[in-house]
């Protein structure tokens, strides 16, 4: 087996756990989320800054606190997801917490499923040489900006 066939399959097995254990394999994403840091500390948890949240046709910025990265000497990490479950734009913020174990997708991509207190579910991929998307142990707290 080529390693190229490997890795795609880790991939594809690595999206279908997620897909199953976040939504059901049933329901549609309600939103989609875009995270960017700029910088990142050396071995230690990341506030990620900025993120948005496209929900029903509309941009919600967003802070992130709390999510790592198991990479040294990063300077830019993005990650995208989507949004299950959110009922309303007033359920987004909150802290999430590990849905599941974080998954490694090979070829520079990791992904991660969190949830928060209000059933809302996010389903995010890091990308970047390496990079393994890790939670801090409070986890990942999640603010709408005004």
């Amino acid at each position: 087996m080529s390693a190229r066939a490997s890795v795609g399959r880790g991939v594809a097995a690595g999206f279908a756990l997620l897909i199953a254990v976040t939504a059901g394999a049933q329901e549609p994403p309600v939103g989609q989320v875009n995270i960017e840091s700029k910088s990142v500390a050396l071995g230690v948890g990341v506030s990620w800054g900025d993120g948005t949240l496209i929900y029903e046709g509309r941009e919600y910025p967003f802070s992130v606190n709390g999510l790592s990265v198991a990479d040294l000497g990063i300077s830019k990490v993005t990650a995208t997801g989507a949004v299950f479950h959110l009922k309303s734009i007033s359920d987004f913020s909150g802290n999430y917490v590990a849905a599941q174990a974080g998954a490694a997708l090979g070829g520079g991509a990791g992904a991660i499923a969190l949830r928060n207190q209000k059933g809302v579910v996010m389903q995010l991929t890091g990308t970047g040489t390496g990079v393994q998307l890790t939670l801090a142990a409070k986890g990942v707290d999640i603010k709408l900006k005004q």
